[in-house]
């Protein structure tokens, strides 16, 4: 089997250049397992090449850890003589970096096998298999996400970050002020040219709001009837604003707790089903009694335990949680309530949704996605039951019951057969080696307060 070459990429390509005579160079972008973006950058002379053949990437790309180095124990580096596979263009991704100084474009790749069929291991592969059970049932996802991030000085203070000057009156933000519009003056400039940014490369980025700590704000993508589609926005969203904030002498960082004792990242997903007539399978007049939506949410909540080493992948993560800062810790779910791990957002019958509030914004968001959209297939086709919703404070009503840290939630994801029977388990053996190596190397260093606590005392 071989990837076919369509006349309309290369018309793609040919209306780009034509249109866009000043761009020297492009980049070629791949997402690796933690979101990380990865690729090559070409001359503009070589684009037809690239769309007519595609590039040559190691399938090692996808067996890297936070840091950039390969996990041996994933068996797709040495053990496979670190060989290549073949990346292809994703339709309708070629656009601008707004940032660069000298003209640049970008263009979103996927990895496939020399054969042509996709390769398992590209995240964004992973999230096609879940979906395509949908496209068998006749359904179309309409997902959307909610980025938070912080601002932070390009400056750290011995090794830790602090907020940004505001150019406005050259003082450090100190205090929550959610939502407070000053505060979105204070880094006007800023956070105006990510959205028009966003706006020149196609991203639907429909506002930002200010957070609940200093510095934090949150972008919110407007819902497109494609969930792969959702994620790559997500994805190049966040090359977007670390861009973007550089060229304003400041750094960005989506970080999952970034500071002690203030919010840490989430990375909120909506998600609602269209039936062949394109109508909301969710509507209706009262949440609490369609059986369609009690079975996707009870789906969802019966995998939670499971997903959530991919909705929460690193060490950090897990220093997020707390009632305080609105990160649900059971599986739990109610109508308008902020306490819960599925919120059911209030307003007209045919726009009734999931929200789904527990992953970081350190989480790949295909693999978040496809995690949360095989709770909801199985959900639906085995007609589970959600439990009754939670009304008022979820964290005074139920106890702590997800992971709370990776190991254990690796340890869920490995011994789950609802998620197997959705995402390959050859995908999760790479995962769960990559992050367990992560943990080894993390449980062997030793942290300054270790040094502070027990160097003199014991």
């Amino acid at each position: 089997m071989s990837v076919p070459l369509r006349a309309v990429q290369l018309n793609e390509a040919n209306a780009f250049l034509k249109k866009h005579p000043e761009v020297l160079y492009v980049d070629l972008l791949i997402a690796d397992m933690n979101g990380v973006v990865r690729g090559k950058r070409i001359e503009r002379t070589s684009l037809h090449k690239v769309y007519e053949k595609g590039i040559n990437l190691p399938a090692s790309l996808f067996a890297l850890d936070i840091n950039g180095s390969t996990v041996e124990s994933t068996g797709l580096g040495l053990d496979i003589g670190d060989s290549d596979r073949i990346c292809y263009p994703i339709p309708d991704t070629l656009c601008d970096e707004p940032w660069q100084k000298r003209p640049t474009a970008q263009l979103l790749m996927t990895m496939h096998e020399l054969e042509g069929q996709p390769f398992f291991a590209d995240p964004r592969e992973v999230l096609r298999q879940v979906v395509s059970k949908f496209d068998e049932m006749g359904l179309t996802i309409c997902a959307a996400f909610e980025l938070e991030f912080y601002l932070i000085d390009q400056e750290n203070v011995n090794g830790r970050p602090q907020s940004p000057r505001s150019p406005i009156s050259g003082k450090r933000p100190h205090s929550t002020q959610v939502y407070l519009i000053d505060d979105l003056d204070e880094y006007v400039d800023c956070l105006q040219d990510i959205l028009e940014g966003a706006k020149e490369q196609g991203i639907p980025a429909d506002a930002i709001v200010k957070e609940s700590a200093p510095a934090q704000f949150e972008v919110n993508l407007h819902h497109v009837a494609d969930p792969i589609k959702a994620c790559d926005y997500a994805v190049l969203l966040k090359r977007l604003i670390k861009n973007i904030a550089y060229d304003h002498e400041m750094d960005t960082t989506f970080m999952a707790k970034p500071y002690p004792g203030q919010a840490g990242n989430g990375l909120h997903v909506h998600i609602s089903i269209l039936d062949k007539d394109g109508k909301n399978i969710f509507t209706c007049d009262d949440p609490e009694k369609s059986e369609i939506l009690r079975h996707a949410i009870g789906g969802v909540l019966e995998t939670l335990p499971a997903s959530m080493a991919f909705l929460c992948p690193n060490v950090n993560s897990y220093r997020r949680f707390g009632a305080q800062f609105y990160v649900p810790n059971s599986p739990s779910w109610g109508v308008d309530n902020r306490t819960v791990a599925i919120r059911v957002p209030t307003g007209s019958p045919d726009a009734v949704r999931i929200e789904h509030r527990v992953a970081g914004a350190d989480a790949n968001p295909y693999l978040l996605m496809a995690a949360v959209l095989a709770g909801v297939h199985h959900g639906l086709t085995n007609k589970i039951e959600p439990g009754e919703p939670v009304e008022g404070n979820s964290y005074e009503q139920n106890e702590q019951s997800l992971p709370n840290n990776l190991r254990d939630a690796l340890r869920e994801l490995d011994d789950s057969e609802i998620l197997a029977r959705y995402i390959d388990p050859k995908y999760i053996d790479v995962f769960v080696a990559c992050k367990e190596s992560e943990l080894a190397e993390f449980e062997n260093s030793i942290s300054d307060l270790e040094y502070n606590w027990y160097l003199h005392t014991v």
